[in-house]
């Protein structure tokens, strides 16, 4: 199966057979509201004469639709996603109060301590809610929160990651950056919570740069659609070129190295409540692990 992007033209989205040159005909998906094309048929060389909306060839897949993820958190220039296109994502996830950027996310998540005065409201049968019972399964299907960070930035991304299988996750307003003299979230002055002292967080760029490892692995990229400073490591991309973002080419010994080191130290808590557990964690093993991620990026 192969996934192109086209511009959208067509009316619906849906299934229409066509032929391709001299083929016999084969079965297409169109999805014009999120530019997604689909070939099921043999390999073939050349240009796509049909549809001709067709633009170029962009990726093979492994049998799933080419998508793009949006994750939103709160830094202050996340209010920039009110102005863009919808058209050019598949998901909007929200993580906790950036539902409140744009009305028409379709996922919003958030940790069980999120105050329920601060829920989304009028929430549309089309949206839906991920909670504990949903990312902490998803998460610990990628090594768990030790390795993985307990913060909802990298929370989303693994849940994002697992449950969706996207090509491409973009994030705006997830830097986890906090300046003291000015605005530190979009809705004014918040709790910068990824900084708070926490075993899973002592280095926010290795665990930003073990998640763009997993998910290279997965065949995702991962970019940063934020313009500032960031503790994330992934690639800086913009609304018109997101689409044709490609995973990090990364030292793949490295990212070996680095989850054979994961795995002997078997710093997993399947609760995902890490902070209840009788384990022991040593900050120098954790120091240890975090370093060889940081490693993978050289």
């Amino acid at each position: 199966m192969i996934s192109t992007r086209f511009t959208p033209s067509w009316a619906n989205d849906g299934w229409h057979v066509g032929n391709i040159g001299a083929e016999k005909p084969r079965l297409w998906a169109r999805a014009p509201s999120a530019g997604i094309a689909i070939y099921q048929g043999p390999p073939f060389a050349g240009d796509l004469p049909y549809p001709s909306a067709i633009l170029a060839l962009s990726s093979v897949t492994g049998g799933h639709v080419v998508s793009i993820i949006l994750i939103l958190g709160s830094g202050p220039d996340v209010v920039a996603a009110r102005a863009w296109s919808r058209a050019s994502f598949n998901k909007i996830i929200a993580i906790n109060n950036a539902w409140a950027v744009r009305p028409d996310w379709d996922i919003h998540i958030h940790p069980e301590d999120f105050p329920p005065e601060r829920h989304p409201v009028d929430v549309s049968p089309t949206q839906q809610i991920i909670t504990a019972a949903d990312y902490v399964p998803a998460q610990n299907a990628f090594g768990g929160f030790i390795y993985g960070g307990g913060t909802m930035a990298f929370t989303a991304s693994y849940w994002a990651l697992h449950g969706l299988r996207p090509s491409v996750i973009a994030y705006l307003g997830c830097d986890m950056i906090y300046p003291e003299t000015a605005q530190t979230h979009f809705y004014g002055t918040g709790t910068a919570d990824p900084l708070r002292a926490d075993i899973t967080l002592r280095s926010l760029t290795a665990k930003s740069a073990r998640f763009a490892a997993i998910a290279a692995r997965e065949g995702c990229a991962v970019v940063n659609l934020s313009p500032g400073p960031s503790r994330l490591t992934f690639p800086r991309a913009t609304l018109e070129n997101v689409g044709t973002s490609r995973h990090l080419q990364l030292d793949q010994t490295a990212v070996a190295t680095a989850l054979a080191a994961e795995d002997a130290l078997g710093y997993m808590v399947p609760s995902g409540r890490y902070w209840e557990s009788d384990m022991q964690f040593d900050p120098a093993e954790i120091d240890r692990i975090d370093s060889l991620w940081l490693a993978t990026l050289q």
